[in-house]
Order: C-alpha cells, then sequence, then structure tokens
C-alpha cells in the first residue's frame, strides 16, 4: 500500500469513527479498542490507530494510561463552555463567508437546507441528521477561507456532539434546527453579513439550551 493509499484509508476511518460518535451509535465512554475496531472495519490496525490518535487531537475521545482510548464525555458545564465559544466563532464564519460566498455556494446552501426541509416529512434518522448539518456548517466555515478558524471549529462541533446525541431524535429539534440554517442562508444570499453572523450566533445559542434542556 502507498503513503497515499494508506492516509486515504486512515482518512475513511476517522470520517466512520467520528460518524459513528456523532450518531450515538459509539456513545460517550464507549472504548476504542483498535484491534476490535480493525476487526469490526475489516481493515488493518495501523489505519485505526492513527484514526483514534486524530480523534483524540480533536477533543472527540480521551486517553487514558493502563485503560486505552475511549470516547470523551463532557458535563453540562463543559458542553455550556464549547458551546460558548462555537457562538461566536460561528457568528465570524458565517460573517466571512457572506462576502466570499458565490453564486454556486449560495445554491449549495440551499439545496442542503432544502434537503433537510424535506426530510422532516419523514423519521428521524440520527447518523443522517448530524451528518447533514455537520455538512451545512462545514460549507460556511470553508466558504469564510480562514484555516486556523475552521480548525478550532471542527474540534468545537466534535466536542459539542459528545452531550446528548440524541438531539437530532426529537422532531422539534429538527424543526428549530433547520429553520435557524435557513434564516443563516437568507442572510449569506442577501449580502447581509451582520445579519448572517446574527442569525448564527443565535442558532448556535438555540443549541445549547435545547440540548441542555432537561
Amino acid at each position: 500500500m502507498t503513503h497515499t493509499e494508506r492516509a486515504l484509508l486512515t482518512e475513511s476511518v476517522h470520517d466512520t469513527l467520528r460518524e459513528q460518535i456523532f450518531s450515538g451509535e459509539l456513545p460517550p465512554g464507549t472504548p476504542l479498542s483498535v484491534p476490535a475496531l480493525a476487526a469490526k472495519l475489516n481493515v488493518s490496525r495501523t489505519p485505526v490507530r492513527e484514526a483514534v490518535q486524530q480523534l483524540i487531537y480533536e477533543g472527540i475521545a480521551v486517553y487514558t494510561r493502563n485503560a486505552g482510548a475511549k470516547v470523551d464525555s463532557l458535563d453540562a458545564d463543559s458542553i455550556r463552555a464549547v458551546f460558548e465559544v462555537r457562538e461566536v466563532l460561528d457568528g465570524l464564519a458565517a460573517f466571512h463567508a457572506t462576502a466570499a460566498a458565490t453564486h454556486e455556494t449560495v445554491q449549495q446552501l440551499k439545496k442542503m437546507v432544502q434537503v433537510q426541509r424535506e426530510l422532516l416529512d419523514g423519521p428521524a434518522d440520527q447518523r443522517r441528521d448530524s451528518r447533514l448539518d455537520l455538512e451545512f456548517h462545514t460549507l460556511i466555515r470553508e466558504t469564510a477561507r480562514n484555516r486556523p478558524l475552521s480548525v478550532a471549529l471542527l474540534r468545537l462541533d466534535g466536542q459539542s456532539h459528545l452531550y446528548r446525541s440524541d438531539m437530532w431524535s426529537a422532531d422539534l429539534n429538527r424543526r428549530l434546527a433547520v429553520t435557524e440554517h435557513e434564516r443563516i442562508v437568507g442572510a449569506i444570499e442577501s449580502g447581509d453579513a451582520v445579519g448572517a453572523r446574527a442569525a448564527a450566533c443565535a442558532h448556535v445559542a438555540g443549541l445549547l439550551v435545547r440540548t441542555t434542556r432537561m
């Protein structure tokens, strides 16, 4: 296997594990045993080991001596701190994305939200819905053209999915999130950078309340 092929395999394993964590298939506290995951995914141990190390770097997994790696867990205070920082940075990303967005980007965002809206008529699918949510926010962050901002938000977004991953199973939460996405896209499309930032900040603030609400 060439270096490029191994890198692509590691990326694929990482994306699979990340998606399983976000969907709740691998809930907080789940051991990330390299041999077990390699057997489950039918790959060698090396890409799994590298993928788990990347998850640790992103703050999604944690390593404990003599116990190995496991999916990290956050308490209410920790998740509140994560969302408070994410609120500011996602607002900044939406602000800069507004000026940088092309017509094609706007159409991509509108299509993403349209798909999310249409899926509301069917049953919830935590893995699918969390993936679509991540893809939506990732496109805005990439459009902002600020790599340090994108890297910081990738880490924060991963951590924010560790707390009560069942958020995407509630119909009201799904509908509110899609409505908030539509407001962000509407502001970006109209060229309202200040409005886009406000909509993005409000979205993250709302997610925090809904995620931690008992």
